[in-house]
Protein backbone atom coordinates (compact mmCIF):
# COMPACT_ATOMS: atom_id res chain seq x y z
CA UNK A 1 0.00 0.00 0.00
CA UNK A 2 1.29 3.48 -0.87
CA UNK A 3 2.53 5.44 2.16
CA UNK A 4 0.03 8.31 2.02
CA UNK A 5 1.07 11.17 4.27
CA UNK A 6 -0.68 14.22 5.64
CA UNK A 7 1.66 16.66 7.34
CA UNK A 8 0.22 18.53 10.34
CA UNK A 9 1.56 20.43 13.36
CA UNK A 10 1.49 17.09 15.24
CA UNK A 11 3.70 15.25 12.76
CA UNK A 12 6.14 18.18 12.77
CA UNK A 13 6.15 18.42 16.57
CA UNK A 14 6.95 14.79 17.38
CA UNK A 15 8.48 13.56 14.12
CA UNK A 16 5.97 10.83 13.22
CA UNK A 17 4.87 10.05 9.66
CA UNK A 18 1.13 10.21 10.29
CA UNK A 19 -1.15 12.37 12.49
CA UNK A 20 -2.34 9.38 14.51
CA UNK A 21 -1.81 8.58 18.19
CA UNK A 22 -2.19 5.21 19.92
CA UNK A 23 -3.25 6.09 23.45
CA UNK A 24 -1.62 4.85 26.67
CA UNK A 25 -4.13 2.25 27.85
CA UNK A 26 -3.30 0.49 31.12
CA UNK A 27 -2.35 -3.21 30.69
CA UNK A 28 -2.88 -2.81 26.91
CA UNK A 29 -0.29 -0.32 25.63
CA UNK A 30 2.81 -2.39 26.30
CA UNK A 31 6.04 -2.62 24.30
CA UNK A 32 4.61 -4.84 21.54
CA UNK A 33 1.65 -2.62 20.69
CA UNK A 34 3.57 0.64 21.13
CA UNK A 35 6.45 -0.42 18.89
CA UNK A 36 4.04 -1.76 16.25
CA UNK A 37 2.14 1.54 16.23
CA UNK A 38 5.41 3.50 16.06
CA UNK A 39 6.76 1.36 13.21
CA UNK A 40 3.49 1.96 11.36
CA UNK A 41 4.12 5.72 11.54
CA UNK A 42 1.75 6.62 14.41
CA UNK A 43 2.77 7.96 17.81
CA UNK A 44 2.71 4.98 20.15
CA UNK A 45 2.21 5.77 23.85
CA UNK A 46 3.41 3.34 26.54
CA UNK A 47 1.11 3.04 29.59
CA UNK A 48 3.17 3.26 32.78
CA UNK A 49 0.65 3.66 35.62
CA UNK A 50 0.47 -0.10 36.19
CA UNK A 51 4.28 -0.51 36.15
CA UNK A 52 6.90 -0.05 38.83
CA UNK A 53 9.67 2.42 38.02
CA UNK A 54 12.00 -0.47 37.21
CA UNK A 55 9.43 -2.09 34.94
CA UNK A 56 8.94 1.24 33.19
CA UNK A 57 12.64 1.53 32.39
CA UNK A 58 12.70 -2.03 31.05
CA UNK A 59 9.60 -1.42 28.94
CA UNK A 60 11.02 1.80 27.48
CA UNK A 61 14.21 -0.03 26.54
CA UNK A 62 12.21 -2.85 24.94
CA UNK A 63 10.25 -0.39 22.79
CA UNK A 64 13.48 1.35 21.79
CA UNK A 65 14.96 -2.00 20.77
CA UNK A 66 11.92 -2.72 18.58
CA UNK A 67 11.68 0.64 16.79
CA UNK A 68 13.73 3.64 15.77
CA UNK A 69 10.60 5.80 15.54
CA UNK A 70 9.54 8.34 18.18
CA UNK A 71 7.24 7.12 20.96
CA UNK A 72 5.89 8.40 24.25
CA UNK A 73 5.07 7.37 27.81
CA UNK A 74 1.84 8.11 29.68
CA UNK A 75 2.38 9.22 33.28
CA UNK A 76 0.16 9.92 36.27
CA UNK A 77 0.90 13.52 37.22
CA UNK A 78 -0.42 12.97 40.76
CA UNK A 79 1.65 9.84 41.49
CA UNK A 80 4.03 10.14 44.43
CA UNK A 81 6.89 8.76 42.31
CA UNK A 82 6.21 10.97 39.27
CA UNK A 83 9.64 12.56 39.65
CA UNK A 84 11.39 9.19 39.43
CA UNK A 85 9.40 8.29 36.33
CA UNK A 86 10.28 11.58 34.67
CA UNK A 87 13.93 10.81 35.35
CA UNK A 88 13.54 7.50 33.48
CA UNK A 89 12.10 9.34 30.46
CA UNK A 90 14.94 11.84 30.48
CA UNK A 91 17.69 9.25 30.89
CA UNK A 92 16.23 6.90 28.25
CA UNK A 93 15.62 9.63 25.65
CA UNK A 94 11.84 9.25 25.39
CA UNK A 95 10.37 11.75 22.93
CA UNK A 96 6.92 12.43 24.43
CA UNK A 97 5.34 12.53 27.91
CA UNK A 98 1.55 12.29 27.97
CA UNK A 99 -0.73 12.71 30.96
CA UNK A 100 -4.29 11.69 31.76
CA UNK A 101 -4.46 14.41 34.42
CA UNK A 102 -2.93 17.85 34.00
CA UNK A 103 0.72 17.97 35.13
CA UNK A 104 1.91 20.88 37.24
CA UNK A 105 3.64 23.89 35.76
CA UNK A 106 6.86 22.71 37.41
CA UNK A 107 6.63 19.19 35.95
CA UNK A 108 5.98 20.58 32.47
CA UNK A 109 9.00 22.87 32.79
CA UNK A 110 11.25 20.01 33.91
CA UNK A 111 10.23 17.85 30.96
CA UNK A 112 10.59 20.65 28.44
CA UNK A 113 14.02 21.59 29.79
CA UNK A 114 15.04 17.99 28.98
CA UNK A 115 13.68 18.32 25.42
CA UNK A 116 10.64 16.12 26.01
CA UNK A 117 7.37 17.05 24.29
CA UNK A 118 4.53 17.40 26.82
CA UNK A 119 1.00 16.39 25.74
CA UNK A 120 -1.66 16.30 28.48
CA UNK A 121 -5.17 14.94 27.90
CA UNK A 122 -8.12 17.11 28.89
CA UNK A 123 -11.89 16.95 28.81
CA UNK A 124 -12.77 20.64 29.05
CA UNK A 125 -11.81 23.91 27.40
CA UNK A 126 -10.64 25.51 30.65
CA UNK A 127 -8.25 22.64 31.30
CA UNK A 128 -6.74 23.03 27.84
CA UNK A 129 -6.28 26.76 28.43
CA UNK A 130 -4.57 26.07 31.74
CA UNK A 131 -1.99 23.56 30.48
CA UNK A 132 -1.34 25.66 27.38
CA UNK A 133 -0.57 28.65 29.61
CA UNK A 134 1.78 26.45 31.63
CA UNK A 135 3.78 25.50 28.54
CA UNK A 136 2.29 22.23 27.26
CA UNK A 137 3.36 21.58 23.67
CA UNK A 138 0.05 20.06 22.53
CA UNK A 139 -3.13 18.72 24.07
CA UNK A 140 -5.36 15.68 23.54
CA UNK A 141 -9.05 16.55 23.82
CA UNK A 142 -11.33 13.60 24.58
CA UNK A 143 -15.05 13.88 24.04
CA UNK A 144 -17.67 11.76 25.78
CA UNK A 145 -17.51 9.02 23.12
CA UNK A 146 -14.07 8.00 24.39
CA UNK A 147 -13.38 4.94 26.54
CA UNK A 148 -12.34 4.84 30.18
CA UNK A 149 -12.81 7.94 32.29
CA UNK A 150 -14.76 10.37 30.20
CA UNK A 151 -16.96 13.45 30.24
CA UNK A 152 -20.41 14.09 28.85
CA UNK A 153 -19.62 16.59 26.07
CA UNK A 154 -19.41 15.11 22.58
CA UNK A 155 -16.15 15.46 20.64
CA UNK A 156 -17.89 17.45 17.89
CA UNK A 157 -18.86 20.08 20.47
CA UNK A 158 -15.74 20.06 22.63
CA UNK A 159 -13.10 19.94 19.89
CA UNK A 160 -13.90 23.23 18.13
CA UNK A 161 -14.13 25.00 21.50
CA UNK A 162 -10.59 23.96 22.38
CA UNK A 163 -9.18 24.59 18.90
CA UNK A 164 -10.49 28.16 19.12
CA UNK A 165 -9.18 28.64 22.67
CA UNK A 166 -5.50 27.60 22.42
CA UNK A 167 -2.67 28.15 19.97
CA UNK A 168 -0.95 24.79 20.41
CA UNK A 169 -1.71 21.63 18.38
CA UNK A 170 -4.95 19.94 19.43
CA UNK A 171 -5.35 16.17 19.02
CA UNK A 172 -8.93 14.90 18.89
CA UNK A 173 -9.97 11.76 20.80
CA UNK A 174 -13.26 10.01 21.33
CA UNK A 175 -15.14 8.41 18.45
CA UNK A 176 -12.32 7.95 15.89
CA UNK A 177 -11.52 4.73 14.05
CA UNK A 178 -11.11 5.48 10.33
CA UNK A 179 -9.89 7.91 7.67
CA UNK A 180 -13.20 9.74 7.46
CA UNK A 181 -12.93 10.62 11.14
CA UNK A 182 -9.37 11.86 10.66
CA UNK A 183 -10.51 14.19 7.87
CA UNK A 184 -13.41 15.43 10.01
CA UNK A 185 -11.04 16.20 12.90
CA UNK A 186 -8.65 18.04 10.58
CA UNK A 187 -11.60 20.06 9.27
CA UNK A 188 -12.37 21.14 12.82
CA UNK A 189 -8.79 22.36 13.14
CA UNK A 190 -7.25 19.41 14.95
CA UNK A 191 -3.69 18.33 14.23
CA UNK A 192 -4.53 14.62 14.36
CA UNK A 193 -6.57 12.00 16.17
CA UNK A 194 -5.87 9.71 19.11
CA UNK A 195 -7.41 6.24 19.26
CA UNK A 196 -7.52 3.68 22.04
CA UNK A 197 -10.16 1.06 21.29
CA UNK A 198 -9.20 0.89 17.59
CA UNK A 199 -5.57 0.06 18.48
CA UNK A 200 -6.68 -2.33 21.24
CA UNK A 201 -8.51 -4.25 18.50
CA UNK A 202 -5.48 -5.07 16.36
CA UNK A 203 -3.46 -8.24 15.89
CA UNK A 204 -0.49 -6.50 17.56
CA UNK A 205 -2.46 -6.05 20.78
CA UNK A 206 -1.69 -8.47 23.61
CA UNK A 207 -5.29 -8.43 24.86
CA UNK A 208 -6.53 -12.05 25.07
CA UNK A 209 -8.62 -13.30 22.14
CA UNK A 210 -11.67 -13.94 24.33
CA UNK A 211 -11.70 -10.29 25.36
CA UNK A 212 -11.17 -9.01 21.82
CA UNK A 213 -14.05 -11.25 20.69
CA UNK A 214 -16.25 -9.60 23.31
CA UNK A 215 -15.40 -6.17 21.91
CA UNK A 216 -16.00 -7.26 18.32
CA UNK A 217 -19.39 -8.70 19.23
CA UNK A 218 -20.51 -5.50 20.98
CA UNK A 219 -23.10 -3.21 19.44
CA UNK A 220 -23.31 0.47 20.31
CA UNK A 221 -26.04 -0.29 22.86
CA UNK A 222 -23.65 -2.65 24.70
CA UNK A 223 -21.30 0.21 25.67
CA UNK A 224 -22.28 2.12 28.80
CA UNK A 225 -21.07 4.74 31.26
CA UNK A 226 -21.07 3.85 34.94
CA UNK A 227 -19.79 5.44 38.15
CA UNK A 228 -19.91 2.15 40.06
CA UNK A 229 -16.32 1.10 39.33
CA UNK A 230 -14.46 4.00 40.92
CA UNK A 231 -16.99 6.75 41.55
CA UNK A 232 -16.18 8.61 38.33
CA UNK A 233 -17.92 8.33 34.93
CA UNK A 234 -16.23 5.40 33.19
CA UNK A 235 -17.18 4.20 29.68
CA UNK A 236 -16.92 0.41 29.22
CA UNK A 237 -18.55 -2.66 27.77
CA UNK A 238 -21.63 -3.72 29.67
CA UNK A 239 -20.91 -7.05 31.34
CA UNK A 240 -22.00 -9.33 34.15
CA UNK A 241 -19.57 -7.52 36.46
CA UNK A 242 -20.90 -4.07 35.56
CA UNK A 243 -24.46 -5.26 36.14
CA UNK A 244 -23.44 -6.72 39.52
CA UNK A 245 -21.65 -3.53 40.58
CA UNK A 246 -24.66 -1.42 39.67
CA UNK A 247 -26.92 -3.69 41.73
CA UNK A 248 -24.61 -3.87 44.76
CA UNK A 249 -24.84 -1.58 47.75
CA UNK A 250 -22.09 0.71 49.02
CA UNK A 251 -20.85 -1.74 51.68
CA UNK A 252 -20.48 -4.66 49.25
CA UNK A 253 -18.69 -2.45 46.72
CA UNK A 254 -16.34 -1.15 49.41
CA UNK A 255 -15.42 -4.65 50.60
CA UNK A 256 -14.58 -5.65 47.02
CA UNK A 257 -12.55 -2.47 46.59
CA UNK A 258 -10.49 -3.13 49.73
CA UNK A 259 -9.60 -6.63 48.55
CA UNK A 260 -8.54 -5.51 45.09
CA UNK A 261 -6.67 -2.46 46.40
CA UNK A 262 -4.62 -4.84 48.54
CA UNK A 263 -3.91 -6.96 45.45
CA UNK A 264 -2.81 -3.91 43.46
CA UNK A 265 -0.51 -2.84 46.32
CA UNK A 266 1.33 -6.17 46.12
CA UNK A 267 1.49 -6.10 42.32
CA UNK A 268 2.68 -2.49 42.02
CA UNK A 269 5.14 -2.58 44.89
CA UNK A 270 3.53 0.47 46.47
CA UNK A 271 3.29 0.72 50.25
CA UNK A 272 -0.01 1.51 51.93
CA UNK A 273 1.47 4.92 52.79
CA UNK A 274 2.19 5.61 49.11
CA UNK A 275 -1.31 4.52 48.16
CA UNK A 276 -2.76 6.85 50.80
CA UNK A 277 -0.65 9.73 49.46
CA UNK A 278 -1.81 8.94 45.93
CA UNK A 279 -5.36 8.88 47.27
CA UNK A 280 -4.93 12.31 48.82
CA UNK A 281 -3.61 13.62 45.50
CA UNK A 282 -6.60 12.06 43.77
CA UNK A 283 -9.02 13.74 46.17
CA UNK A 284 -7.39 17.14 45.74
CA UNK A 285 -9.61 19.46 43.75
CA UNK A 286 -12.32 16.83 43.27
CA UNK A 287 -15.40 16.03 45.29
CA UNK A 288 -14.53 12.40 46.03
CA UNK A 289 -15.24 10.49 49.22
CA UNK A 290 -12.63 8.15 50.67
CA UNK A 291 -14.87 5.31 49.57
CA UNK A 292 -14.58 6.52 45.97
CA UNK A 293 -10.80 6.93 46.29
CA UNK A 294 -10.49 3.34 47.47
CA UNK A 295 -12.70 2.20 44.62
CA UNK A 296 -10.32 3.99 42.24
CA UNK A 297 -7.45 1.90 43.59
CA UNK A 298 -9.61 -1.08 42.65
CA UNK A 299 -9.70 -0.19 38.95
CA UNK A 300 -6.22 -1.42 37.86
CA UNK A 301 -6.97 -4.92 39.12
CA UNK A 302 -10.34 -5.01 37.38
CA UNK A 303 -8.66 -3.94 34.14
CA UNK A 304 -5.90 -6.53 34.59
CA UNK A 305 -8.46 -9.29 35.07
CA UNK A 306 -9.76 -8.71 31.55
CA UNK A 307 -6.85 -7.22 29.59
CA UNK A 308 -4.21 -9.61 30.92
CA UNK A 309 -6.00 -12.61 32.41
CA UNK A 310 -8.81 -12.77 29.85
CA UNK A 311 -11.58 -12.88 32.47
CA UNK A 312 -14.52 -11.20 30.77
CA UNK A 313 -16.67 -12.21 33.75
CA UNK A 314 -14.49 -10.56 36.41
CA UNK A 315 -12.77 -7.69 34.60
CA UNK A 316 -13.59 -4.20 33.43
CA UNK A 317 -13.39 -3.69 29.65
CA UNK A 318 -12.96 0.04 29.09
CA UNK A 319 -14.24 0.95 25.65
CA UNK A 320 -15.02 3.83 23.39
CA UNK A 321 -18.35 3.84 21.60
CA UNK A 322 -16.52 2.96 18.38
CA UNK A 323 -16.32 -0.66 19.51
CA UNK A 324 -19.88 -0.89 18.22
CA UNK A 325 -18.70 -0.37 14.63
CA UNK A 326 -15.34 -2.21 14.64
CA UNK A 327 -15.42 -5.66 13.07
CA UNK A 328 -11.83 -6.77 12.43
CA UNK A 329 -8.33 -7.15 13.89
CA UNK A 330 -5.82 -5.70 11.40
CA UNK A 331 -2.17 -5.24 12.26
CA UNK A 332 -1.13 -1.72 13.25
CA UNK A 333 0.59 -1.36 9.87
CA UNK A 334 -2.57 -2.42 8.04
CA UNK A 335 -4.76 -0.16 10.19
CA UNK A 336 -2.62 2.94 9.79
CA UNK A 337 -2.20 2.37 6.05
CA UNK A 338 -5.94 1.91 5.65
CA UNK A 339 -6.80 5.02 7.64
CA UNK A 340 -4.39 7.21 5.71
CA UNK A 341 -5.53 5.84 2.33
CA UNK A 342 -9.16 6.41 3.27
CA UNK A 343 -8.38 9.93 4.50
CA UNK A 344 -6.66 10.73 1.21
CA UNK A 345 -9.59 9.32 -0.77
CA UNK A 346 -12.10 11.25 1.36
CA UNK A 347 -10.22 14.50 0.81
CA UNK A 348 -10.37 13.84 -2.93
CA UNK A 349 -14.18 13.53 -2.91
CA UNK A 350 -14.82 16.81 -1.09
CA UNK A 351 -16.30 19.65 -3.18
CA UNK A 352 -13.79 22.32 -4.10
Amino acid sequence: MTDVRIETPLTKLVGVRHPLVQTGMGWVAGPRLVSAAANAGALGILASATMTVGQLRSAVREVAARTDAPFGVNLRADATDAGERVRVLVEEGVRVASFALAPSRELIARLKDAGIVVIPSVGARRHAEKVAAWGADAVVVQGGEGGGHTGNVATTVLLPQVVDAVDIPVIAAGGFFDGRGLVAALAYGAAGVAMGTRFLLTSDSTVPQAVQDRYLAAAAKDITVTTKVDGLPHRMLRSELVDALERSGRTTALIRAVRRAASFRKLSGLSWAQMVRDGLAMKHGRDLSWSQVLMAANTPMLLKASMVDGRTDLGVMASGQVAGVIEDLPSCAELVGRIMAEAHATLGTLPR
